[in-house]
């Protein structure tokens, strides 16, 4: 296997990033106020730009063949200003960020007016079993470094163990990455905040897949997840877990903009495996290890299933709608740096 150095991958990887940048613009907030009927989102981070994507496409696609009756598509984004309306109609919510919370926020607002939840978990204990989660696509979790900083290009599961549990605290401890030169410097590992879906995976997943409680030299800052534009990531020691779906959109898709694009961060390989493939998509081989996980859209199965179901649902996220069949929607979803479900599992249902 051809080996690079850090700063030479980092180098090349942040010129990349930097052309990427300057010829795309990300996408946001839906640019009118969703209708009273339209299926409305909120959540995760880490397939936000797909999620505005796919409502772009979805909606120009009603309009095409002259739908003008069918709900709409719209998706909000985690971070903004907030408080937000949803939807056309009374209720103002805080701006649900990240799947735990877009998830409680579809439970316990009155007036439905959010349909979805984005979420980069699957079901898990204390859900609520009339929660449906809804495949998307298929999502890897890495690690990043500073593009200019000690770290090396890949690091074991072991490594980023000791990392996390301060085992290990200085770049000289890593003594198992081939031409890899340490620098006496302390490792500054940051991670998202406590409630962070990325964050529980990626623990659990350098922990084999039992969950790690992170030692006490894990820094107390919580950046937002997937945003390299921190100030604390101008930090040449600092590392922290990053989507490698989300890095991918961002700086090979055009979904950068503003806070959230990579900054000063390059993505890194786990155990010799690197989470891109040479064309620049989410590798296959990454994707069935520990730190592959699949993305979804969580629904009330009252809507979904029950006597008062919104058939708009199904239309647009079930095994027979148009995310799952329609050659725009799979484009886009590779197009933001995930990967397509085999088209048996795309749209198919779990719940606690």
């Amino acid at each position: 296997m051809i080996r690079y150095t850090t700063r030479l991958l980092a180098s090349t990887a942040m010129a990349i990033a930097l052309v990427t940048l300057t010829t795309n613009t990300a996408l946001a907030d839906p640019p009118v106020l969703p209708a009273a009927q339209d299926i409305v989102g909120v959540g995760a981070n880490t397939d936000q730009g797909l999620a505005n994507q796919l409502s772009i496409d979805y909606n120009a696609y009603l309009t095409a063949k002259g739908d003008t009756t069918s709900p709409r598509l719209y998706s909000w984004d985690s971070t903004g200003p907030s408080p937000i309306t949803p939807k056309a109609g009374p209720t103002m919510i805080a701006r649900p960020n990240g799947s735990n919370a877009g998830i409680s926020t579809l439970n316990v607002t009155p007036n439905l007016p959010v349909n979805f939840a984005r979420s980069s978990r699957g079901p898990q204990f204390g859900d609520l079993p009339t929660d449906d989660f809804v495949a998307l696509a298929k999502d890897g979790v890495s690690w990043a470094g500073n593009a200019t900083g000690y770290a090396p290009a890949n690091l074991t599961t072991a490594d980023l163990r000791a990392i996390y549990t301060c085992a290990i605290t200085n770049w000289d401890q890593i003594t198992d990455i081939p031409a890899y030169t340490a620098p006496n410097a302390t490792i500054n590992a940051y991670l998202p905040r406590v409630d962070s879906s990325t964050r529980t995976f990626f623990l659990k997943a350098i922990n084999n897949g039992t969950s790690l409680v992170p030692g006490a030299c894990v820094q107390a800052a919580t950046p937002e997840q997937n945003e390299g534009t921190d100030p604390v990531f101008a930090d040449p020691s600092a590392i922290t877990p990053y989507s490698a779906g989300h890095y991918i959109g961002q700086v090979y898709g055009g979904h950068s903009s503003g806070s959230d694009a990579p900054g000063n961060l390059t993505l890194r390989s786990i155990d010799g495996i690197n989470p891109i493939a040479s064309t620049h998509t989410l590798n296959p081989v990454y994707t069935t290890t520990l730190y592959g996980r699949v993305l979804y859209n969580v629904v009330r199965d009252a809507e979904w299933t029950g006597l008062g179901a919104n058939p708009a649902l199904k239309a647009i996220f079930g095994n027979a709608g148009w995310i799952c069949s329609s050659i725009t929607a799979q484009n886009d979803i590779t197009n933001s740096g995930f990967q397509r479900l085999p088209r048996v599992a795309c749209g198919s249902v779990s719940h606690i």
